[in-house]
């Protein structure tokens, strides 16, 4: 049984890649292809709101990329110290809320605690800050991507919660996506379930996978990460045969055998 998942591989030096890990533990073999290449933006800027944690409230964080950003910064030695001397220790007397598990390793990685990891996506992460943060306080600083959806700025808007957001990486197609996709198709054929991690991937995606599987697109179970994937995915018209309960590879690889399972029945 194959699964495709259009995700980056985990960085190397951690370790096997822990989706590839989860499902190969219910004897399915998983294929990772990079969709996504990711041009950090603006990093001096973020590096000097980073150096004034008394103008803001606490750090908001939906995404590994923001997280890399920091980090990218922090490799300059100078900044490297700032944040060790006191910049650190200055930010961890507010909260850094995350959307995910994902995120808040990161968050842990760079000396922060987080905040609202159970959340799994912006909508619940956004009620889990607006239950904190009381109206017309300091403003939040929420490093992102273009393509950031507008739900947890809108929801903090609404209630009064200040949130400055920051534009620190682009998102395009991976440079080897659809030879990547191709060379997987013809040497490994049509996967039992393709497993989409962001909109950004359905966008890129959707048309090669179609053009590549042809009548038996429709044999295959396509899954999604989280809700924000699902409703992507079915904006797009693919059926969502298993949205993961919350973003992690283990309800990922439960959620993806149920479906092959109920389609094996």
């Amino acid at each position: 049984m194959k699964v495709l998942l259009l995700k980056d591989p985990k960085d190397k030096d951690s370790g096997p890649d822990p989706y590839i890990k989860e499902l190969g533990l219910y004897g399915i073999e998983a294929t990772l292809i990079p969709v996504l290449s990711f041009e950090f933006i603006s990093l001096e800027s973020l590096f000097e709101k980073v150096s004034h944690p008394e103008c803001y409230g606490g750090l908001v964080f939906t995404s590994p990329r923001a997280l890399e950003a920091i980090k990218i910064c922090l490799k300059d030695n100078s900044k490297n110290e700032a944040w060790l001397k006191s910049l650190k220790q200055r930010w961890n007397t507010k909260p850094a809320y995350v959307v995910g598990k994902a995120t808040a390793s990161l968050v842990e990685e760079i000396g922060l605690i987080p905040y609202g990891e159970k959340s799994g996506n912006a909508e619940k992460l956004a009620e889990y800050i607006c239950s904190r943060e009381k109206p017309n306080s300091s403003a939040l600083l929420f490093p992102c991507g273009a393509l950031k959806r507008e739900v947890l700025p809108t929801v903090l808007r609404e209630k009064g919660v200040a949130l400055e957001s920051l534009t620190v990486y682009q998102t395009t197609q991976h440079a080897d996506l659809q030879e990547s996709l191709s060379s997987y198709f013809s040497q490994q054929g049509i996967p039992a379930s393709i497993v989409f991690f962001s909109p950004s991937g359905v966008k890129f995606c959707l048309q090669h996978i179609q053009k590549l599987s042809g009548d038996f697109i429709n044999h295959i179970k396509f899954a999604a990460i989280g809700p924000t994937t699902a409703d992507a995915m079915e904006a797009a018209g693919i059926p969502v045969s298993c949205t993961a309960e919350s973003p992690t590879p283990q309800d990922l690889a439960a959620g993806i055998q149920k479906a092959l399972h109920l389609q094996n029945c």
